[in-house]
């Protein structure tokens, strides 16, 4: 990732506790050339997702036909995932999406937003909501 996505991401990631702790775990992207097939590349890409998985994670997944959700109900979400007593596992689709068996995987599926963006920008942006849904929770002033 470039460097400001980094520091984008870390800002976020210093500012919350170690009990709403953050980590992106890259899984790498299957090979696409121009006459690739775009399901076979997502299905590769689901084998390598699911197989990091841990069995105390609930998996979310950012995609375009999930939930719409602001950040109250972002909050109230982040909130119930901590009183489950889960970790959660946000998945980020690669350039075609997610697979099929991703998406029936999921605990539940959230649409960050309907616009198309890109990675890097997911990753800053995913980051600020999370502390912004955790301040919400501690009735900290930044979410004014």
């Amino acid at each position: 990732m470039p460097q400001w996505v980094n520091l984008g991401v870390e800002e976020y990631r210093k500012r919350l506790p170690k009990d709403f702790s953050l980590e992106f775990v890259e899984i790498n992207a299957a090979q696409r050339s121009r006459g690739s097939d775009a399901a076979r590349a997502k299905k590769q890409e689901a084998v390598s997702l699911l197989s990091v998985l841990k069995p105390n994670e609930r998996l979310i997944t950012l995609d375009l036909n999930g939930q719409n959700w602001d950040t109250v109900r972002l909050s109230k979400e982040a909130e119930s995932w901590r009183q489950d007593g889960y970790n959660i596992a946000i998945a980020i689709g690669g350039p075609d999406g997610l697979d099929d068996s991703v998406l029936e995987t999921a605990h539940k599926s959230w649409c960050l937003s309907p616009l198309t963006l890109p990675h890097p920008l997911v990753r800053v942006l995913l980051a600020e909501q999370l502390y912004r849904a955790w301040t919400l929770m501690n009735n900290h002033p930044y979410h004014k």
